[in-house]
């Protein structure tokens, strides 16, 4: 890849990886011919890259129309990739947009056409249709998790959406699962497989499967004990099946002193945002949710994910299990089994069975609360500025302020527990850029 503005070993460098895996270097070879391309490999294992890489390849950059569109099944993904495509530090402009975000400030954004774009397929449909978004010049198409997006529902505007891009001389398909056929509608041109997908489920290399035996019917108590024993630095995600059961399990762990949030998709998106962003940065170390959290999500350090409910099938058993051991890391998969319940005939059926300590410990609680600043990059606001008003307005060490998170209108950021009262009586009434805005704990 020629290109006077980045290099691969720069943006490796940014993103903090030491080299490209296999599939990686495969795909970007495989990307250099005529024919599209459908890239299978398990979840976790650097897809995002490995489209992204060759996107840059294909872009000219003193063409200033979009020329690059990524679709996906939710808004999780499209934001973990517009997160990603930033770190590489490219020049290049990206604009994510997904339901629950305001199309005004999408619309804004696509005046000036970015040179990718990345979205759901309602919300790029409708841009398309209302003629925000400028198709003429789009000639490289990727479809991410596109099984996903099929099992979603999503036909008819993905339909809409190819129909509309006349000029598309590139397609790339990614899954993390074989068995799907592919739509005629997605014109595929002489498509050359690269499929990394193993035996095993395709579950990671550093992935251990581990069952625990729930004497009720309601796991809860089990649960409770489960993550006592697991211990509280130790991030964890439990799956529910449905989004009444999150809540239910979240608010049940809180009564017996279980610090946690939970995530569904009728939440709020700052809702969303701020559960996420709790999870991310320490202020909590137990995420409740059902499957949505399943995809799209690239959680550094997840250590354990617990099947709370036995998943609908072997798909959403890979993917959930995809959150952790990602890129080479370590991780536990747990099935909590009620007596009725018997493991589904994908999982081995010889793996091990915990067994919980008669005495549960509750767990040391985080040492990170998160503030929430209304302030975002819509007012000009950015980390430095964050950091830079805490220390001085907040009087706090750099040592005592963690990972911040600045969306459009509103900022996260993670301040030691210790610290955090003092600080924020001390913030609250201080102007950041010479404007006053709310500061208060991230509820």
């Amino acid at each position: 890849m020629q290109n006077k503005n980045y290099s691969i070993e720069q943006i490796l460098t940014d993103l903090k990886i030491e080299a490209l895996n296999e599939m990686q270097l495969t795909s970007i070879e495989a990307s250099k011919k005529d024919n599209d391309i459908i890239l299978l490999s398990a979840t976790g294992s650097g897809k995002t890259l490995a489209f992204l890489l060759p996107i840059l390849d294909l872009i000219d950059e003193s063409n200033k129309l979009t020329q690059a569109l990524i679709i996906v099944p939710s808004r999780e993904l499209a934001m973990q990739i517009e997160h990603v495509f930033r770190a590489m530090r490219t020049g290049m402009k990206i604009t994510c947009c997904y339901g629950g975000h305001l199309r005004e400030t999408e619309e804004n954004n696509l005046i000036q056409p970015p040179a990718l774009i990345v979205g759901t397929p309602g919300r790029l449909a409708d841009h398309i249709r209302r003629g925000n978004i400028t198709v003429d010049a789009i000639k490289t198409l990727v479809l991410d998790e596109f099984d996903k997006s099929l099992e979603l529902g999503f036909h008819e505007e993905m339909s809409f959406i190819i129909d509309s891009l006349r000029n598309v001389k590139k397609r790339i398909l990614t899954s993390a699962t074989e068995a799907v056929e592919i739509p005629d509608f997605f014109r595929m041109n002489a498509p050359v497989k690269i499929n990394f997908l193993t035996g095993d489920n395709n579950m990671p290399e550093g992935l251990t499967i581990k069952t625990v035996l729930s004497e009720d019917k309601d796991k809860v108590d089990t649960l409770f004990r489960l993550l006592c024993m697991i211990g509280g630095t130790r991030s964890s995600i439990v799956f529910c099946n449905h989004r009444e059961s999150v809540e239910r399990t979240s608010e049940l762990l809180k009564e017996k002193g279980i610090s946690n949030e939970f995530y569904h998709g009728a939440m709020e998106q700052q809702e969303r945002d701020s559960a996420l962003c709790k999870f991310k940065n320490g202020s909590t170390n137990v995420l409740i949710t059902t499957d949505l959290a399943s995809r799209g999500l690239d959680i550094a350090n997840i250590r354990n994910i617990i099947h709370y409910h036995l998943p609908h099938t072997e798909d959403i058993y890979t993917h959930r299990n995809g959150r952790t051991a990602r890129m080479d890391a370590s991780g536990t998969a747990i099935i909590i089994l009620s007596a009725g319940e018997r493991l589904p005939e994908y999982v081995d059926q010889n793996i091990e069975s915990i067994t919980l300590p008669e005495a549960a410990i509750l767990p040391e609680n985080p040492k990170w609360v998160t503030f929430f600043i209304a302030a975002g990059k819509k007012d000009k606001v950015n980390k430095i500025d964050i950091v830079g008003f805490l220390a001085q307005k907040g009087q706090l060490k750099k040592e005592d302020i963690g990972l911040i998170e600045v969306k459009d209108f509103f900022s996260f950021v993670a301040v030691r527990k210790l610290k955090a009262s003092a600080a924020l009586d001390l913030v609250k009434h201080e102007k950041i850029k010479g404007k006053k805005v709310r500061i208060d704990i991230a509820k």
